[in-house]
């Protein structure tokens, strides 16, 4: 019989919010600093789950002194933060998840792999392109999708049954996957 080789699993540190200080420092980056002292600049900021639990299992990396990015650790609720240090971790995920709510779609045009979109967001009117591909297109909740445009933005539409039949049926045309 073969021996199987052991995988380690990275362990999760989860920080204590009561323990740790996060303010804005140099060149108006995020400062962590932990109970013990360390200090990490230039933190930035990735939820595990940004569609579903946005503010949930938020984790901290940093790079190391060869530039290698390494995590410091998870938040599991930022609501457990200090007000100022909550304002800025979201501004972090706002930076790293910069995503827009369709509320209309005006219209889709397909040309060269890529699908033009022109659309009314919770940020006002936007045009956006992304490839026509199944994994730039993924199911949110139980009626809606989530487009990834070539810049890696992301457009929601919480309900496509939510749209008019005119804007369900444009959409549909493309996105049936």
């Amino acid at each position: 019989m073969m021996e199987q080789e052991k995988i380690e699993k990275p362990e999760i540190v989860f920080l204590d919010p009561k323990k740790i200080k996060i303010f804005r420092g140099t060149f108006e980056t995020i400062h962590v600093m932990l109970e013990d002292g360390s200090l990490y600049r230039g933190v930035f900021a990735v939820a595990a789950f940004p569609v579903t639990q946005p503010n949930k299992y938020i984790s901290l990396f940093a790079y190391d002194e060869k530039d290698r990015e390494f995590e410091i650790g998870m938040i599991e609720d930022i609501e457990q933060l200090p007000e100022e240090s909550k304002k800025l971790i979201i501004e972090a995920l706002k930076r790293q998840y910069f995503s827009f709510e369709i509320l209309a779609i005006n219209s889709i045009k397909f040309a060269y792999g890529l699908l033009f979109f022109d659309v009314e967001t919770d940020k006002g009117p936007k045009q956006f392109s992304m490839r026509w591909e199944t994994r730039y297109a993924y199911d949110f909740g139980g009626k809606g999708k989530i487009l990834i445009d070539i810049f890696e933005d992301r457009y929601v539409i919480r309900d496509i049954s939510k749209l008019s039949r005119m804007e369900q049926e444009l959409f549909t045309r493309f996105i049936y996957w």
